[in-house]
Parts: structure tokens; C-alpha cells; sequence
């Protein structure tokens, strides 16, 4: 007899009284059992959760005929989408997502096996292609440099990937569907419960807070990282949390000058507290992420705007030892009581800009170039028209943060055991956040999600074909087979690179600067590697079959391919990079190792 778990008691209180009565009756052969008499709607597919992810599910569903001549399809939502769809604003979002050519190119249709063409009513004026990312590390400057301009892509301009906020996509998926007869969107509505019919073959039977109750023969989660579906379906999974809080915002900047490059530029610099993202949304808006301790991101967030954009600016410009003062400068006034003000840390960015000797016209100068005004936000000090030489080197100045986009989150490496439900949760099949939570540095969570729907929704389109049960454990297990490993694959070598970049080892940091420069000399492999991270999309039979990578999986790859560049570039290079991949290679048999242990005690979470 299976024991009553806590969500289950809870479920049947939330199940209306004669339905109780029922269940009651019946516990012996199941707590978790609904009376086959328990009014409901059969409907073939239900997916909750109307994230980007859900939504390009049912997009993608409702965009197939096979499916649509064949399947019912209901999502489940607990917010407002009409909110979404009719979202109309004057400013934007801090929610921003990188898009890679592959997953552009599902979602505008291209792919060879589900048409969605979703990508028709994305406004394209909110999004920014980017045609250039710059990644270097925070202790020896090494850097490497990826350009659109040196791959064959047929429009150079549309970038690599494109940055779009999530509403954006997310009120374009709306508008795609709003044209798709077999696609039910339930929203204002929450899942209250989620019990199984017995009687019929294990279905689930989803009890919603407006009284409806819903019997699908397959059950889909979309419903993010706490997913009810996955805790139904008893799915466990394993992680761990990082000691490290991401700070968004959107920021705002001046144009880039006529001497200038556009401001498609995306610019990464890995500090040892975590890594700084600064991506272009607009020629004078672009966004953040900054992953660093959670001490320093409560304290920063609990000052006025002015210091987190005096401190963004700094972040991509001084050595690392003034970072760590202003960093505990920040951190001892938030213990007083007395946040630090922006003209305060202005004044101490200023000091260690001329301890340090920064040409105050070079653009490694932040303070010296701005000024910081009463209201808190910063000016930027009359110039001439020609820029600094090393421009082109670092983002531009912010000036003022937009304001209420100032917010923090907790990062997180989760993946569940399975993607699909046995025994007492069959007929269920978890996608995006639901089935796994990556750290942001690689701009990978929205892609990833993607290419599970992409994946599921051929998966379900060849079971109709076939006339096989949507349902069946037998059915789901091509979409499982194909994204677990790539998905396992892609959160391994982006945690990996988070552990690589947050060492101030010396051995360590020496062996990853040196295989990051010799790789970016490299052109021959440094395209290699931005066509095989996504970059371009793939033209073989099945886009989904394609490695999936994002904005900053680059930067994974171009360290891991240090380790087997000794094969690559010849004798020549072998002395130096016999050293590095050795070095290299050590290191991340060590990580695999703590990582290991770390599953260990971290696990079932």
C-alpha cells in the first residue's frame, strides 16, 4: 500500500467533499487514486506552465496539422496572459533571454520536422542581434574574441544570436496561438491538485482552482524549477546551490560615438566572486547580469541606482584587488545601517583609478570620465569626438539604472533522474526549467528549453503519425534519449567553467589565460567552435540534432578545447600547449571529482 504523502493529503482536501467521500472509501487500494464516476474532461495534452517554454509548446502543437486534425490540447496558466499579450511598454524589461540561430530558426519555422513561424509577431525593433562577444578573465585580462564576421552566415548582420526580452517572446508565442483552433489557453487559474485515475489506465486527472478537472492522456510540465507535475510524477532530482546571487537591471548608457562600433557587442568578464554580463538591447539600453556573492548583492540592491551603476562600470575596468575594496567598502556600510552613497563610491572609484594610473581619457577610466549629479545618476564629461583608442575594448559608461529593474535571484544547477514519468506518474514528460536549472553565465536556460519542446513536439507529431499512445512511456522515449545527454553534457561543461573562473589558484588561472589566448589566435578552431556552439543554423535533416549552445557557451568551449588543442595545432604549439592541457585536463578531473561528491550530499532535491 503506498504511505500518503504530504501533497497528497493536501490534494484531497482540495478535492470537493463527494469526491473525498470517495477517495476515502478507496485508500486501501490508493491514496493517490481518483473514482472513475469523478466528473472531468478528457482532453488528449495538457501543459502547465505558460512561460516561453509552454507556450512554444503548445505553438509548436497547435502549428502541426497531424496534431492539430488529431489532439486537444489545453495549457495551463496561473497568471494573466492577456496582461502579456496586450503588454505595451515604454521602457524594458529586465528580463532578457539570448536566442541562438537555432532556436531563431524553430521558431520562425525553419525547422524541417514542426512549422511554428511564432518569430512572425516577435517586434524585432526590442530585440539586438549580437555580432560580437568579448569574454575575458578578471585577473589577467585574457581574453577572446568571437565575431559574426568570421563565419560564413548569410547575413552577417543578424549576429550570432539575438537578445529579446522574455515578455517579448512571450506576447508573440500569445499572438501565434491566438490563430490555432486546438489550443485552449486557461489562465488566472492555478493546478490545486494532481491525483491519478486508476480505473483508467494511471491517467492524471488535474484538479483546477476554477472546478474544472482535466483527465489528458498525457501530462506536460512546463511549470518551472518548484514544478507541481515533477512532484507528481515523483521524479527526483539532484543539484546543489551556489554560494552566488544574480543581480539584473537595465541600463542605460549614451550612443556609441561615429568612430565607434554599433552597440552589438556583448561583453563578459569572469571575476572571481562570478562572472559580469553586459548585453546590448538597444544603441543606448543593454542589460544585466552580474553574478556575485549574495552579501554584496543585498547591499548593492539596498543602495540607491547610482551605486550599482558606478559599480558596473568599475566592474569591467579595474583589477581585481580595488574590486574587492569597493566591495567590502559596500559591504561595511550595509552592516551600519548607512548604505554607501553614489557619490561616495564615486569618490573611491575615482581614488584607485589614479592609484592605479589610468589615463584618464583611456576608456579603463569610469569616474574620471563621469560626473556624479545630485539626484545620483551619472554625466558624462564633455569629450571630443574621437574615442579612447581602446574603446572598442569595454561597454559603455552607464549613466543611470531604468528605474524598478533593479532585482536579484539565486543560482542553482538542477537536473532531474528522468524526463518522463513511471508507475505512478506515467503519462508525464517534464520540458525546460521543470527538468533542469543551469547557471545563467552561458545565457543557456531559454535555449535549452527550447530545444526540449522543439524535440518533444516531433516526439508527439511521429506518435500520431504512427497511431501510437501519446502517453506510453514507449512513446515519450525518443525525446528523452535525444536531450538528456546534450542537456547533461551542456550543464556539465557550464559548471565546470563556473568552478574554472571562481579559482584564484595561480596554476590555475596561469593554465586557463594562456589556453584562452593561444585559442583566440587560432582562427581556423576558434570558428570551428562557434559553428559547432550554434552560431549558425544547422542544415542537416533534423535541427534538433544540433550541439545546442547559447551566447557564452563559447566561452565553455574555447576552455575545454584547450585541453585538446595539443592534437590540433601541430607541433609548433605543442610545447606550450602540452603545459596548458595538461594542466587543464588535471583540473577538471579534480572538478568531476568534487562534483561528484557534491551530488552525493546534495542529491533528491
Amino acid at each position: 500500500m503506498l504511505r500518503a504523502s504530504s501533497s497528497s493529503r493536501t490534494c484531497r482536501a482540495l478535492i470537493p467533499r463527494h469526491y473525498a467521500r470517495q477517495l476515502t472509501a478507496r485508500t486501501r487500494r490508493s491514496v493517490s487514486t481518483v473514482p472513475s464516476d469523478t466528473a472531468h474532461e478528457d482532453c488528449d495534452v495538457v501543459i502547465v506552465g505558460g512561460g516561453p517554454a509552454g507556450l512554444a509548446l503548445a505553438s509548436a502543437l497547435g502549428s502541426s496539422q497531424i496534431v492539430k486534425d488529431n489532439l486537444k490540447v489545453v495549457l495551463v496558466e496561473g497568471g494573466d496572459l492577456s496582461k502579456i499579450k496586450n503588454w505595451s511598454p515604454s521602457s524594458y524589461s529586465n528580463r532578457v533571454s539570448s536566442l541562438t540561430s537555432a532556436s531563431q530558426a524553430f521558431l520562425q519555422g525553419r525547422s524541417l520536422s514542426v512549422y511554428i513561424g511564432a518569430w512572425d509577431h516577435v517586434e524585432l525593433a526590442r530585440t539586438a542581434p549580437v555580432e560580437e562577444m568579448q569574454i575575458w578573465d578578471g585577473i589577467t585580462d585574457a581574453r577572446i574574441t568571437f565575431s559574426a564576421g568570421e563565419l560564413n552566415l548569410p547575413n552577417p548582420q543578424l549576429g550570432m544570436a539575438r537578445l529579446t526580452e522574455n515578455l517579448n517572446l512571450q506576447r508573440g508565442l500569445l499572438r501565434h496561438i491566438e490563430g490555432l483552433s486546438n489550443i485552449e489557453l486557461v489562465d488566472k487559474t492555478r493546478v490545486q491538485c494532481i491525483e491519478r485515475d486508476e480505473d483508467r489506465g494511471n491517467w492524471p486527472l488535474v484538479f483546477l482552482d476554477n472546478q474544472r478537472v482535466l483527465r489528458p492522456r498525457l501530462l506536460i510540465g512546463a511549470d518551472g524549477f518548484n514544478s507541481p507535475v515533477r512532484s507528481y510524477a515523483r521524479i527526483p532530482s539532484f543539484g546543489w546551490s551556489y554560494d552566488t546571487q544574480a543581480i539584473v537591471a537595465t541600463l542605460v548608457h549614451p550612443p556609441r560615438g561615429a568612430f565607434e562600433p554599433p552597440n552589438t557587442v556583448a561583453y563578459q568578464r569572469f571575476l572571481p566572486t562570478g562572472p559580469i554580463a553586459f548585453l546590448p538591447l538597444s544603441p543606448t539600453v543593454s542589460s544585466l547580469v552580474w553574478s556575485t556573492r549574495p552579501a554584496l548583492a543585498s547591499a548593492v540592491l539596498a543602495s540607491e541606482p547610482g551605486v550599482l551603476a558606478s559599480m558596473i562600470n568599475a566592474a569591467f575596468r579595474l583589477p581585481d584587488i580595488s574590486l574587492r575594496y569597493l566591495h567590502n567598502r559596500i559591504l561595511d556600510a550595509h552592516a551600519k545601517g548607512t548604505p554607501i552613497t553614489p557619490s561616495e563610491i564615486h569618490e573611491e572609484i575615482l581614488w584607485r583609478e589614479q592609484s592605479h594610473a589610468i589615463d584618464t581619457h583611456s576608456a579603463y577610466a569610469s569616474a574620471a570620465r563621469l560626473t556624479a549629479t545630485e539626484g545620483g545618476e551619472l554625466s558624462l564629461t564633455t569629450q571630443s569626438g574621437i574615442p579612447p583608442t581602446d574603446s572598442e575594448c569595454l561597454p559603455p559608461l552607464v549613466t543611470s539604472i531604468q528605474p524598478g529593474t533593479m532585482a536579484s535571484f539565486p543560482l542553482r544547477y538542477n537536473h532531474t533522474e528522468s524526463y518522463i514519468g513511471e508507475g505512478h506518474g506515467a503519462r508525464t514528460v517534464l520540458v525546460g526549467d521543470a527538468a533542469h536549472t543551469i547557471h545563467p553565465l552561458a545565457g543557456q536556460g531559454l535555449n535549452l528549453g527550447l530545444a526540449d519542446v522543439e524535440c518533444l513536439a516531433r516526439t508527439i507529431e511521429t506518435a500520431v503519425s504512427q497511431g501510437s499512445d501519446i502517453g506510453s512511456y514507449t512513446a515519450l522515449l525518443p525525446y528523452s534519449s535525444e536531450r538528456y545527454f546534450k542537456n547533461h553534457t551542456m550543464m556539465s561543461a557550464i559548471d565546470k567553467l563556473h568552478k574554472i573562473y571562481t579559482t584564484t589558484a595561480e596554476p590555475i588561472v596561469w593554465a586557463r589565460s594562456v589556453g584562452v589566448e593561444v585559442l583566440n589566435e587560432l582562427d581556423t578552431i576558434k570558428a570551428a567552435v562557434m559553428l559547432s556552439a550554434g552560431a549558425q543554423p544547422s542544415t542537416g535533416q533534423q535541427q534538433s540534432s544540433r550541439p545546442d549552445a547559447g551566447l557564452w557557451q563559447l566561452a565553455a568551449k574555447g576552455v575545454e578545447g584547450a585541453v585538446a588543442l595539443n592534437q590540433a595545432v601541430g607541433i609548433a604549439k605543442q610545447g606550450i600547449m602540452g603545459l596548458v592541457g595538461v594542466g587543464l585536463e588535471s583540473l577538471l578531473k579534480n572538478i568531476n571529482a568534487q562534483s561528484g561528491a557534491g551530488r552525493n550530499g546534495n542529491g533528491g532535491q
